[in-house]
């Protein structure tokens, strides 16, 4: 039966998948209210078509900081890849690079930085960061990615604390013993650690910090987790150079609003100054339409890349969503 929609990719993934994967992929925070509100919200938007224009050739490319992509479409940070598949990331990295769209790396994820490039190595990546208690360790993964060819730094800052993921919580001994992070070793050692005893996520950065980072890098410096006017435009103040709007997939504080409903107050307030992106609920083109019209630049896709990865598929879902 041929997969047609990223319905029937969520469909096959779940068949494939284990429980505790598959709770780990679809979780989201408390009552999971934000992550269903994601894509509930884009279907309160309604489309005011007009006609009688020509459009027997359509050009989908456009840029992201100065990079051709081939449709606004791209790939969303997310750990773990080896859960979907065992090639991982690489794989992910491949569909990105096939698909001639941006792939960003997470923190999190389960195969090496130099694998995901060997894999991919004429693809357009970005590097998300969480950021480290310890600054050395901050500094060696800015630095290897820059060397790696990493086009940008997407620093992740909505969470402080990782939200209260339920099924995480009961499920993670069992979903995370074998996984092991090939890029936050200590810079003493080199050695990987695992995730159940990675040090915590910085809970203490601020604003302040960003020029401790851009001191650090040439790469642009992406913001991810905006989702009102006021920090929208401290970023624009502290230089920026892109801002992704995200709730982090419902994953991290409940009961904020869906990322498309926050998408026109930070593009309003950003006044043009940076590129504005968007991650939260994209399933259907019209979602991404939506997106487009209300402001952002592009969008990112999640959840749904997993689902690719555990049909083997990922290039082809890339592809759905585009039609």
């Amino acid at each position: 039966m041929p997969l047609v929609c990223l319905t029937d990719f969520q469909a096959h993934a779940w068949e494939h998948l284990s429980k505790s994967t598959w709770d780990f992929i679809e979780g989201g925070a408390d009552d999971c209210c934000t992550r269903d509100e994601n894509m509930a919200a884009f279907k309160k938007i309604r489309l005011r078509p007009r006609y009688l224009r020509d459009v027997s050739k359509v050009d989908t490319r456009t840029t992201i900081q100065g990079a051709e992509i081939s449709a606004p479409i791209c790939i969303a940070p997310t750990g773990f890849h080896r859960l979907a598949w065992p090639d991982g990331e690489m794989s992910t990295a491949r569909a990105a690079q096939a698909a001639s769209v941006c792939y960003i790396t997470s923190t999190y994820a389960s195969c090496s930085l130099e694998d995901i490039v060997a894999a991919a190595p004429r693809g357009l990546r970005w590097f998300q960061l969480y950021v480290h208690p310890n600054r050395q360790i901050n500094k060696q993964l800015i630095q290897k990615v820059e060397s790696l060819g990493f086009k940008a730094l997407v620093i992740t800052v909505d969470v402080p604390k990782v939200g209260n993921r339920r099924h995480d919580i009961t499920n993670q001994v069992n979903l995370m013993q074998n996984l092991w992070l090939k890029d936050l070793g200590s810079p003493e050692t080199g050695n990987s650690m695992p995730y159940f005893q990675m040090s915590p996520i910085d809970p203490s950065i601020c604003w302040e910090d960003l020029s401790w980072f851009q001191s650090m890098t040439r790469l642009p410096i992406i913001l991810k987790g905006i989702l009102t006017k006021e920090d929208a435009e401290l970023a624009v103040k502290h230089n920026v150079h892109g801002i992704i709007v995200s709730n982090h997939g419902g994953r991290q504080l409940d009961e904020v609003p869906a990322s498309i409903d926050a998408l026109t107050e930070v593009v309003a307030a950003v006044k043009g100054k940076v590129e504005v992106y968007l991650d939260g609920g994209i399933r259907t083109g019209n979602d991404v339409l939506k997106a487009l019209a209300l402001g952002a630049k592009c969008v990112f896709v999640g959840r749904p890349i997993l689902w690719g990865l555990a049909c083997k598929v990922a290039d082809q879902l890339l592809r759905s969503i585009r039609t």
